[in-house]
């Protein structure tokens, strides 16, 4: 494979510097209508796209509001975690903590938070799934400069849409450690009652693990092609001691992390790239799981985040059923099943009424056998054992396309102003993934308009399942209920190897915007483009 453009050196044009120190849906196969306005990538040329600080940008946050300030400080660093069993590993984190502490607010609200770099390489921060202003939504290169090491960087904006969210770097595949954390936007006018509330974050777990890093994995997943590497650590084996060397490779000795064979019929075929040492919920193994007590009748609400770096998650919890309610922050018609699925970066609240025991939440592994375990105790009772697989996962699974958007969010009907098309390219075996067999360029960019309705139809050519991710904005899938009720509305949804998924979004947030494949390896092999408004 040929050197990649480095995602990190071009910076968008007149971004401010306010300091410098994408398992949902089964792919929709209908046939698409002729396109209204095709679009077709266009390299940056100065003042044709509206810039991530400018004056459009401003105006639209304007528009938001300014709510109470609520002021968070929050800090990387490397540490020792421990994950249970005795098992300990070096690597990064938010805090001493995994996941990192939640952060939590209500929507109205404008979040200040500072991120203090005590790392020994740059980072950054996004926040997954918000409709923030553009300038902070964290992608060094494109709306801001890396966070050096030692330097500080203050995020401030408007959250105005409730829901359950997560923060993570944007800088190569720092996701991979342990940076991430949830962010949960409480609703002032809350319609759901519910006596108690299960924040469950799913995560695939390999860094620290007998040498490994994230970056000695991504540079054996591309056999040492295009990793370059620059200060920002896009690529490059970070200078930490969990790392290894200038090369990416991994410590001597360190295990090799290709996955041979993993078989999904959910994922249509390949599951994964990457074989991972333990799988956990909320920062524990399966054979050390975290308890969360509660009362038989207790009506509970779970939010779901899929943290993982290459692995679908099949979760269920057994002896119960499990309601529906949210999916990526947005509310959905109400939606009994006995397991979902969910893809790397999507999320899922569900309500569920708790019986009187001790139930596993397993979290199946999509395709790699193996599971992640945590637990609902509301009586006396032994443990589940780390391998108890409830009969529910194999019961009804849920996915995307079963949903019908609540009626307060449901995208109004609306011919699209642009339809534009993406075919999702490459291989295993050379891992070139991309779109349209071109690796990523931050002056590349598919242009939209202010206003528009637009239609995105992705095209997967490749082997295996990805899924897309849009950063600031949410899309509806094509109708719930066989199409004939409006979808939900999403910020990641899967496209199934070989199928066509098209979604519909309106462009009413400017700036520069990435859409990429959330398996943390694929995008940086080069499967990542930007949505650019025009000015």
């Amino acid at each position: 494979m040929s050197e990649m453009p480095n995602r990190r050196t071009v910076l968008g044009a007149g971004i401010a510097l306010a300091g410098t120190a994408a398992l949902s849906s089964r792919a929709h196969a209908a046939p698409l209508p002729p396109p209204a306005a095709p679009a077709a990538p266009q390299a940056a040329a100065a003042d044709t796209y509206v810039a991530p600080d400018g004056p459009e940008v401003v105006a639209r946050e304007a528009e938001r509001g300014t709510g109470p300030l609520r002021k968070v400080s929050l800090t990387a660093t490397a540490s020792r975690l421990e994950l249970g069993d005795g098992v300990t590993v070096p690597t990064w984190s938010y805090g001493d903590r995994l996941p990192g502490e939640a952060v939590r607010v209500t929507a109205g609200d404008t979040l200040e938070l500072t991120l203090a770099n005590h790392l020994p390489s740059s980072t950054s921060l996004h926040w997954h799934g918000l409709s923030l202003r553009n300038d902070m939504d964290g992608v060094p290169g494109l709306t801001q400069r890396p966070v050096e090491a030692g330097a500080e960087f203050t995020y401030r904006f408007a959250v105005t849409q409730p829901g359950t969210y997560w923060f993570h770097p944007h800088t190569g595949v720092q996701l991979d450690r342990g940076l991430y954390a949830p962010l949960i936007v409480d609703d002032p006018k809350e319609p759901l009652a519910y006596d108690k509330e299960w924040v469950v974050v799913l995560d695939d777990w390999l860094d620290g693990v007998d040498g490994s890093t994230p970056d000695a994995v991504l540079d054996e997943l591309t056999q040492g092609a295009g990793g370059g590497h620059d200060a920002s650590g896009h690529g490059a084996g970070d200078a930490s001691g969990t790392a290894g060397s200038a090369s990416g490779k991994g410590a001597e000795g360190a295990p090799s992390h290709l996955l041979d064979a993993s078989d999904s019929e959910l994922l249509g075929g390949h599951a994964g790239d990457v074989d991972y040492a333990y799988y956990l919920v909320n920062g524990r193994t399966a054979t050390s799981p975290s308890v969360f007590d509660a009362r038989p009748g207790d009506r509970i609400r779970l939010r779901v985040i899929n943290a993982g770096g290459d692995t679908a998650f099949r979760l269920a919890l057994g002896g119960h059923r499990m309601t529906v309610t949210h999916s990526d922050g947005f509310p959905v018609r109400h939606t009994e099943t006995d397991a979902l699925l969910l893809g790397m970066g999507e999320r899922y609240d569900v309500l569920v009424t708790a019986g009187d025991g001790v139930f596993p939440l397993t979290a199946l592994a999509e395709g790699k056998g193996a599971s992640a375990l945590a637990v609902l105790r509301t009586g006396t009772g032994a443990l589940p054992p780390a391998t108890v697989r409830p009969r529910e996962l194999d019961g009804s699974v849920l996915t995307a396309d079963r949903l019908t958007a609540d009626a307060s969010v449901a995208l109004a009907e609306r011919e699209p102003d642009r339809t534009v098309p993406i075919t999702l390219t490459g291989s295993m075996a050379a891992y070139d993934w991309a779109f349209d067999r071109k690796p990523y360029d931050p002056a590349v960019r598919l242009p939209v308009k202010a206003g528009e309705r637009v239609r995105l139809t992705f095209s997967n050519r490749t082997s295996m399942w990805h899924p897309m991710h849009l950063h600031g904005h949410t899309f509806a899938l094509a109708g719930g209920d066989g199409g004939a009720s409006p979808g939900a509305r999403k910020d990641t949804a899967a496209i199934l190897p070989g199928r066509t998924l098209t979604v519909d979004l309106d462009a009413d947030n400017p700036g520069l915007w990435m859409l990429h494949c959330h398996n943390v390896y694929h995008a940086e092999a080069g499967m990542m483009t930007v949505l650019g408004y025009l000015r």
